[in-house]
């Protein structure tokens, strides 16, 4: 059955329609051609003739002609355009012209290399000359005994990000042919250089341009990007070096029909704005999908997410019939050769459906998918128009679903569908002179070759302080106006390029006696994820975790089948170390700075597959994670604190009485300091917290008045929990205030002001700050010495606080939903309306 039909009897099932928020066809284009320029070898014309490859379309033309005349050259066009065109051309142009000149590729990731290898062999074919310009890639996985031969024979070089920070550049006199004749520096897939990732290839390409310039060569660049809305900032940004933008609207290639439908899950309760979970609704969607024999992938937020969904699709597509192991699974922690095996089998049609992360985005070559669906918005606008773009290729006809989730981005998105078609994509922010960036990488430049006094680091001037600051350390030794390096560590293998502090955690099945390599994932994941007695899920094959070697960056897991996976939560402390700037003329006051996050996981609950019912609670044994970063807080005015605590808005902190002191350390004692919950120990000096079973507030105790709180105090109304199991209790409960309700709101607006991915952001909420002495949100951001995000909020701050009234009262649910102030539950029946007026408060 083919795709049309497949869409056909969607849009005549009417319990399918009724949750369709829009239905867009998008219609398809015509290829646009152009001239090639006139200075174009007349040997790559005749390659691309015998290719069926021409004439260039006209986004290829501008491209070559800029890149030729000497200009660096960034190309923002869309999936499947033709743009390794864009730098081959001018890169062979040189290399033809010149046999010493060399090359080098950057992909983000060894299959991207992979697949580039492949087209370029093919293009050289067609050009005759295989042999005169050798193309060899460089990865992880290349043979030590080929290494040598591919240093002194490859004129253009393919490698990643993460072998030239590791086996290139620490190694430079070994690779001074390439270094010495480097002409062209090709960066692919531009939109995934940001974050973190994005501040550490900067600061990569600042030490490969270092040693370009010691080698005498001064590269020119070629960069390719989907669209986002800041291209050319962020490639100047980059290569810290002009560049010549060929935009969007001059993408001449052409584009089929496709299906763009977003789908908004029914509601099981309409007071309380419930939704049946997107999960379920992308696993019955996509079953529509391979009922019909359509191949198609599934994007997924989360690991986690996508090993429980793989598990789901897997169910769905047994019970239609089909083999389980046609259904994939794809995302980071993979190992290479699954990953390989995976790609071949959607190439050649073996595999049916794939499960994925983000990792699938990027443009490896998997063939024909007909529909992709996408399990909760991605978080921006460009991952995923990336995801969408993963159907439909080569294909006639495609379709593309988004299920929202009951996550306020989500159904802000449903309920404003225009709001993905007529807006720009997000913008790629980095922030290069991060300090703990900064610093890491200048260890490995100094390593690379000596500092000499003045010298600056790209763009970065300040570089003495920070020299003198490593001498101080015993890693440089400052002589005669020059810093060299002194250490015995070989700093490189210290530095994750993927994130911004320590190396991954490595996976290994003990299942049968010898360990077995089955994965890895970051360590700032490790205690939510690999916690003993967590459940990790692999390709769909479920693991229970019995040991983390924390100090050792190891996990050992064995294979067991269990019908529950497991969910562990952070609880998250902040201290204010510094404040740069504030505003204090309004009743929201605001400020920016330089603070100290300390995120403690401390339990875990167990969670049954399709009812998500909990089953039971486990503790985790692992020490605080503590990182410095910047932050935008604003606190209410003591004022209007207490004229909204008359009102009843606000809630002021609760006093439980002379007995309470008491009170809580006979709980504590008599649960031996540890949460009756979950079981973990109380550590690191941070008491439990202690919970009235029946609420305090409903015995009525007034000060002064009578002495109801040694009923409340009672230790048979007491219990001990961890602060993670306490937040569980009071949020089942339903316990929540109109400041909780305003935290959840703006947590999940600020992405959309700051058009970044809502992971780069963390936030608290707290009755009363240390350091305001009054109720205070904080929003910071999440990577450790951080990426600017915060500073921006403050800017917005007005803008955010409007925002998110209109959020609170465009809300069709009656007391407050996880689209809005999120779900509360019998104890918190107002918080809505009391959300709204404090808004109201706040912006007057």
């Amino acid at each position: 059955m083919s795709i049309e039909e497949a869409l056909e009897r969607l849009r005549l099932d009417m319990d399918f329609m009724k949750n369709v928020s829009v239905w867009e066809r998008m219609p398809p284009r015509p290829a646009r051609y152009a001239d090639f320029p006139a200075d174009l070898d007349p040997r790559l014309i005749s390659a691309l003739r015998s290719l069926d490859n021409a004439p260039l379309y006209t986004h290829q033309a501008v491209a070559v002609e800029a890149a030729l005349a000497g200009e660096n050259v960034v190309v923002v066009t869309g999936t499947a355009s033709g743009k390794t065109h864009c730098y081959n051309l001018p890169v062979l142009q040189t290399l033809l012209a010149d046999p010493e000149a060399r090359a080098l590729y950057l992909f983000p990731t060894k299959a991207l290399s992979q697949d580039q290898a492949a087209a370029l062999g093919q293009f050289l074919e067609a050009l005759g000359t295989v042999e005169g310009v050798p193309v060899r890639t460089y990865d992880g996985d290349t043979p030590t005994a080929r290494r040598r031969q591919i240093r002194d024979e490859g004129r253009i070089l393919i490698t990643n990000p993460d072998m030239l920070h590791m086996g290139i550049l620490p190694h430079h006199p070994s690779w001074a042919m390439l270094l010495e004749n480097l002409r062209w520096i090709v960066l692919d897939e531009l939109h995934v250089y940001r974050g973190v990732f994005g501040s550490n290839v900067t600061n990569l390409l600042r030490r490969l341009r270092r040693l370009c310039r010691f080698y005498g060569s001064e590269p020119q660049f070629a960069l390719t990007s989907a669209t986002i809305a800041n291209p050319k900032e962020l490639a100047e940004k980059l290569i810290e070096a002009p560049v010549h933008l060929v935009p969007p609207d001059l993408d001449g290639s052409p584009r089929a029909e496709k299906h763009v439908i977003i789908y908004n899950p029914p509601v099981i309760d309409p007071s309380l704005g419930i939704r049946r979970a997107y999960t379920l609704e992308s696993t019955r969607i996509a079953e529509r999908f391979l009922g019909t024999e359509v191949q198609t992938v599934v994007f997924a937020r989360a690991r986690l997410t996508t090993e429980v969904l793989l598990g789901y699709v897997r169910d769905a597509y047994e019970s239609l019939g089909g083999d389980p192991k046609a259904i994939r699974g794809y995302r980071g922690g993979y190992l290479p050769l699954e990953r390989r095996e995976i790609e071949r089998g959607l190439r050649e049609g073996v595999v049916k459906g794939v499960v994925a992360t983000n990792a699938l985005e990027l443009g490896v070559d998997i063939g024909q998918l007909g529909a992709a669906v996408v399990a909760g918005y991605p978080g921006t606008i460009a991952s995923l128009w990336q995801q969408a773009g993963r159907a439909g290729r080569r294909s006639e006809v495609s379709a593309a679903v988004l299920v929202a989730s009951a996550a306020p981005l989500d159904q802000f998105v449903a309920t404003h569908p225009r709001y993905l078609f007529e807006n720009p994509p997000e913008m790629g922010l980095i922030n290069p002179n991060n300090l703990a960036i900064l610093l890491r990488h200048l260890r490995c430049a100094a390593f690379e070759l000596p500092f000499e006094e003045g010298e600056n680091f790209g763009d970065f001037a300040k570089v003495e302080e920070l020299l003198a600051y490593l001498t101080e350390e015993g890693d440089l030794h400052r002589s005669h106006g020059t810093y060299t390096w002194v250490a015995d560590a070989y700093p490189a293998e210290s530095v994750s390029l993927r994130a911004s502090g320590d190396d991954p955690i490595v996976i290994q099945d003990v299942s049968q006696g010898r360990p077995i390599v089955i994965g890895e994932i970051d360590r700032a994941a490790g205690p939510i994820l690999l916690h003993e007695g967590a459940v990790y899920i692999h390709e769909g094959r479920t693991h229970l975790v019995q040991r983390l070697d924390w100090e050792n960056a190891l996990a050992e897991v064995e294979r067991v089948d269990v019908d529950y996976y497991t969910d562990a939560s952070e609880s998250v402390g902040l201290e204010v170390l510094e404040v740069y700037d504030a505003d204090e003329h309004a009743p929201a006051r605001r400020a920016h700075g330089w603070v100290e996050v300390t995120a403690t996981t401390t339990s875990y609950r167990k969670v049954k597959r399709y009812t998500h019912e909990t089953l039971g609670y486990g503790s985790i044994d692992l020490p605080p994670r503590s990182f410095e970063t910047s932050a935008y807080w604003f606190w209410i005015a003591p004022e209007t604190v207490d004229r909204l605590e008359a009102e009843g808005v606000l809630l002021p902190p609760t006093d439980y009485g002379p007995s309470w002191s008491s009170a809580r350390d006979a709980a504590r004692t008599r649960d031996g300091y540890r949460c009756r919950q979950c079981g973990a120990p109380e550590r690191d000096a941070r008491a439990h917290e202690v919970h009235h079973i029946r609420p305090f507030r409903e015995f009525g105790y007034i000060p002064g008045e009578n002495r109801y709180d040694r009923l409340a105090n009672d230790l048979d109304n007491l219990i001990t929990l961890c602060p993670t199991c306490h937040h569980r209790v009071e949020s089942a409960r339903g316990k929540r205030t109109a400041l909780s309700g305003l935290a959840y709101t703006l947590r999940n607006i600020a992405p959309l002001y700051l058009m970044c991915d809502p992971r780069d952001l963390g936030s608290l909420a707290e009755v009363r700050s240390k350091s305001t002495g009054g109720p205070t949100i904080t929003i910071f951001d999440r990577v450790p010495e951080g990426l600017g995000l915060s500073e921006r909020l403050y800017e917005l701050h007005g803008e955010m606080l409007s925002g998110a009234l209109d959020m609170v009262r465009v809300c069709r649910c009656e007391d407050g939903c996880p689209a809005c102030v999120g779900p509360v539950g019998p104890g918190g029946r107002e918080v809505k309306e009391l959300t709204g007026r404090l808004l109201e408060a706040l912006s007057e």
